[in-house]
């Protein structure tokens, strides 16, 4: 055998042995890659509820600041639609802000409000309303999910109900508004649903003017649909001195004893001199992925305002937080007037990604399939 067919025969074991390496190598990676994913990460914090969602189906971690949603979304694709991105051309998405009293104030807060959501994914509402006549929106009209902050108008119903009989609230009311508030409580949350009934609280939407709150379907509360703008009503009721709702104080005071691990959302950046009402949401399910909401007041010092942000198509709990916080800080920076910022982010690791359990992960047959009245 001559040189030059030695010389070919050891190239090609050389380049069967490198095929072999790579293949070798492709193997080790998938099964590696595969045990990672599997591998449910627990929650870290307590929630309100026990979540109902399939096992590793939305548990998995994604760091806040760092998800790729383009990969996550070509993964996980939501049937029969795209993913919404907060840079999405649709003119609905633009952040407006009015002020008559301080135009330079508006511009600027739109703006601000505009570049927290440069980067961030997801679909995002906003609504900001100031007891100086400033306000702000983006795509206020979209209607979400509204998973646990239905509670505040569960909440408000009470409320009204018994100012109507001429009476305080009962001791039973009582037991269940506060857990259902400040725990989140749903077992709570779905006895005052069914005691008031839907008539009732439709009439009371009515009452307040919203116009694209729709409730949930029989007992599914968390699957009732509402606005930015609607939310934005409710929390009128309890903040506006001329509001028809006379024991409205009651109504701030439980918001404002909402425990610590469910305080993250509007409240991020806010001015120390100030006090939170707050209420939020967090929920996961098969389509748009997490809905991850927070509504709420701010009082004190003269000050009055009211910041509402709805979400959806989130990856993870924690990078709606994020996104919502981003805003939020926004916000309080331009309407805080120079008293200081006294509440950073909320640590990631104090964020769950357990669902609320307002609602089934799965979709609900004629609720879901199609929605006829939400913004996809």
């Amino acid at each position: 055998m001559g040189p030059h067919i030695r010389h070919i025969q050891r190239v090609h074991v050389q380049r069967v042995q490198r095929v072999r390496y790579v293949r070798h190598c492709r193997t080790a990676l998938v099964a590696a890659l595969a045990s990672v994913l599997l591998t449910p990460v627990p929650a870290v914090a307590a929630t309100a509820a026990s979540p109902r969602i399939p096992a590793g189906a939305t548990t998995r971690r994604v760091p806040a600041d760092t998800a790729d949603w383009t990969d996550w979304t070509d993964r996980h694709p939501r049937p029969g639609a795209a993913a919404h991105h907060a840079s999405s051309a649709d003119p609905t998405d633009t952040v407006t802000c009015q002020a008559p009293h301080a135009p330079d104030l508006a511009t600027r807060l739109a703006q601000d409000i505009q570049a927290a959501l440069s980067g961030r994914d997801g679909t995002v509402s906003v609504a900001v309303q100031d007891d100086s006549g400033l306000t702000c929106a983006r795509a206020s009209e979209r209607q979400y999910d509204s998973a646990s902050v239905v509670k505040v108008l569960i909440m408000e119903g009470l409320l009204r109900r018994a100012e109507e009989l001429g009476r305080r609230l009962s001791p039973w009311e009582e037991t269940n508004v506060r857990p259902m508030i400040v725990s989140s409580d749903n077992d709570s949350a779905a006895r005052l649903w069914a005691d008031l009934g839907r008539t009732y609280l439709n009439d009371f939407l009515t009452r307040v003017r919203t116009t694209a709150t729709l409730l949930g379907p029989d007992r599914y509360w968390g699957l009732t649909r509402t606005t930015a703008t609607d939310q934005l009503r409710l929390l009128d009721v309890l903040t506006n001195a001329q509001s028809f709702l006379r024991t409205r104080a009651y109504g701030l005071k439980l918001l404002s004893e909402v425990r610590a691990d469910q305080r993250w959302g509007v409240p991020a950046g806010m001015p120390q001199a100030l006090t939170a009402h707050v209420k939020n949401g967090w929920l996961p399910r098969a389509t748009h992925g997490w809905r991850v909401h927070s509504i709420g007041a701010f009082t004190g010092e003269g000050r009055n305002y009211r910041i509402v942000v709805l979400s959806h198509d989130n990856p993870t709990m924690a990078y709606g937080v994020r996104t919502i916080e981003a805003i939020a800080q926004a916000v309080h920076r331009g309407l805080g007037q120079g008293r200081g910022l006294g509440r950073d982010l909320t640590p990631e690791t104090s964020i769950s990604e357990e669902s609320d359990g307002s609602a089934p992960y799965e979709p609900l047959p004629g609720w879901d399939e199609p929605e006829p009245d939400a913004t996809p």
